[in-house]
């Protein structure tokens, strides 16, 4: 089994790796050439976004700067909005449904170094998926970790750090993330 094979199946990988190391490069040259577009640049940007990612519905916009480790292994649904300084390390799968909104320097991060310093030095990680359910909004600076699932139609928190999966439907905020309510009608901006 290959270091990308294992990183992909959730098992302690070398992160140095050759093919990791090349496949990085790759994902860097295409999100610096799409950082370098500006709106006028739509079809290129899209272009762009087809080559990196893993898969991209419509109407998908991302702000400048985005970074991301691989982008092969990010799904994108359909009206996604990307805000400014998007970090996205998809050593693990992400996916992210149909109608998301990204705050500003929302960091997404599916892959974690060894505790073991020994492990560590030695270049080992771990990865796990992240799942990010439709119509769901992250507040500035959000950041969430390995193995996480946000439910549908919940917010999270600008600031928030999410380490453990959010349910549909709430409002959740801090650091540690947690659950502060149910999304209901009072929530209502208009009738």
């Amino acid at each position: 089994m290959t270091d990308w094979e294992k990183m992909l199946e959730g098992i302690p990988y070398d992160d140095r790796e050759q093919q990791l190391e090349d496949r990085r490069l790759v994902a860097k040259q295409l999100f610096r050439e799409y950082n370098k577009t500006t709106e006028e640049d739509m079809e290129k940007r899209n272009e762009i976004m087809k080559k990196l990612f893993r898969s991209v519905g419509e109407n998908v916009f991302i702000e400048p700067d985005f970074i991301c480790e691989f982008g092969c292994n990010i799904t994108f649904g359909n009206n996604v909005f990307i805000n400014f300084g998007c970090i996205i390390f998809d050593c693990g799968e992400v996916t992210i449904g149909d109608n998301v909104m990204f705050g500003p320097r929302v960091g997404i991060y599916t892959t974690n170094h060894a505790l073991d310093a020994k492990e560590r030095v030695n270049n080992v990680c771990i990865s796990k998926p992240i799942t990010i359910g439709k119509r769901v909004w992250l507040g500035a600076d959000v950041k969430i970790v390995q193995g996480v699932t946000i439910g549908d139609d919940s917010v999270i928190g600008a600031g928030s750090v999410v380490t453990k999966s959010i349910p549909s439907g709430v409002v959740a905020v801090g650091n540690p993330c947690r659950v502060i309510r149910k999304i209901t009608d009072k929530d209502k901006l208009t009738q």
